[in-house]
């Protein structure tokens, strides 16, 4: 086997629970995304794009669907034999088994698979951001400044800093302190969750860190603090263009959203860096006499009678004549029935919505965390979901996978509410 200058490694075992029944049956890089792919085609895609041919893909929570999705890697040119994407899976060993208890434990259960390939550098990446990076480029600013590690970063809002790994670097970008998820950040310099390191080093500390019983096995909490405690050389990439973490309601809703400006803030329409994913086998999409699409993203094998405003369509979408759809997300093969509306929505594949409803109508929720503000307004409803007709759902509804016409209560939908499937009617 030909040694590879570099690898990746790509965590996409998240559960992603704080996007509710979007991810109940699927892990959050499976989700579905911008009209025809799902988050993780595009961390797939920039390896692609970059030239890394050889990815390992870790994943752990409902990994169905993910599995099925890459397949033998054929839209991203990886079905080969020297390289290609391979489908790491928590195992039995010979004396134990056991789940990824952490990012870096995950990379620790597979350093066989790592010294197989024998790669000089190694990239670890998240499966859950959206945004386009040559890799290479980072690879050549981590040799040129002979570092151990390399973090890619971009500037966040001071007020936002608190969510992620900050850094603080010198006038040559090399890292001297380094705060996970800060109370109070020093800087706003987060961690984008892209990491370059020379093999040999990280092989040393994460056999060390699996050593260690008191450590949470975690690249943020332990490797790079560990690794930053010793004086290795470690750098801050910065990054400059559109990256999103779409791991809440209102992120994913907003990056899609991002979708359909008159001016995109990510362009999916770039011939020089593609996004690959499988294709369905659908027909073009189809817009009525009767119906009307503006400033909005319809894939193909879509029917449109009705009018869509500001909205992201997936592939086989159904909207019936005076249906109206804005301002919302609406996935795979569902069905908006005649004469109903949705607005700030985001509906999962197959749902059908009966005649006449009125999806996302109602008072605002407060955040009781923060006086004075409301929630996102999203209302999400489960994939394969059936609506009543003529029910009117308020603002920040949870509606389960699989609920049915027989779970609603009553003609009207309370903001803030949750259907569940199988739930009773007070």
């Amino acid at each position: 086997m030909v040694r590879k200058e570099i690898i990746a490694l790509l965590l996409a075992g998240g559960q992603g629970s704080r996007l509710g029944v979007l991810t109940k049956k699927s892990a959050k890089p499976a989700v579905l995304f911008g009209g025809k792919y799902r988050i993780i085609d595009f961390s797939l895609s920039n390896c692609a794009n970059s030239g890394i041919d050889t990815v390992g893909v870790l994943t752990q929570y409902q990994p169905l669907k993910l599995n099925n999705h890459i397949g033998i890697g054929k839209p991203w040119d990886m079905d080969r034999m020297n390289g290609g994407v391979t489908i790491l899976s928590p195992f039995m060993k010979e004396d134990s088994g056991e789940w990824y208890k952490g990012t870096a434990n995950a990379i620790s259960q597979n350093i066989d698979y790592v010294d197989k390939m024998s790669p000089k550098y190694v990239i670890i990446l998240s499966g859950d951001h959206i945004y386009k990076m040559d890799y290479l480029d980072m690879l050549a600013f981590h040799v040129k400044n002979n570092a151990e590690a390399t973090i890619s970063v971009i500037d966040v809002p001071y007020e936002e800093a608190s969510r992620y790994g900050i850094m603080s670097t010198d006038e040559y970008g090399r890292i001297y302190e380094f705060q996970e998820k800060p109370a109070n950040p020093k800087s706003t310099l987060a961690s984008m969750g892209v990491y370059i390191f020379t093999w040999e080093i990280l092989r040393e500390y994460l056999i060390r860190d699996e050593q260690d019983e008191t450590s949470d096995h975690d690249f943020g909490k332990d490797i790079i603090p560990a690794m930053l405690s010793d004086g290795r050389r470690m750098f801050a990439y910065r990054f400059s263009g559109y990256w999103k973490d779409v791991g809440t309601i209102q992120a994913f809703w907003e990056s899609n959203m991002d979708l359909v400006k008159r001016v995109p803030e990510f362009n999916l329409y770039d011939p020089e860096w593609k996004i690959y994913t499988p294709n369905p086998v659908k027909p073009p999409h189809y817009v009525a006499s009767t119906g009307s699409v503006k400033t909005s993203v319809v894939a193909e094998g879509c029917m449109i009678y009705g009018r869509v405003r500001n909205s992201v369509l997936f592939p086989g979408v159904t909207v019936e004549k005076d249906a109206l759809i804005e301002n919302s997300i609406v996935m795979s093969n569902s069905y908006i029935g005649e004469g109903s509306v949705l607005d700030h929505c985001i509906l999962g594949e197959g749902v059908v919505v009966g005649k006449n409803a009125r999806i996302g109508f109602g008072d605002d929720i407060p955040n009781e965390h923060k006086p004075g503000i409301y929630n996102s307004g999203i209302t999400v409803v489960g994939e394969r979901a059936e609506i009543p007709e003529g029910i009117v759902i308020g603002k920040n509804v949870m509606i389960d996978m699989h609920a049915g016409i027989e779970d609603f209560c009553g003609e009207v939908v309370p903001s803030g509410s949750s259907i569940y499937k199988g739930g009773e009617c007070e």
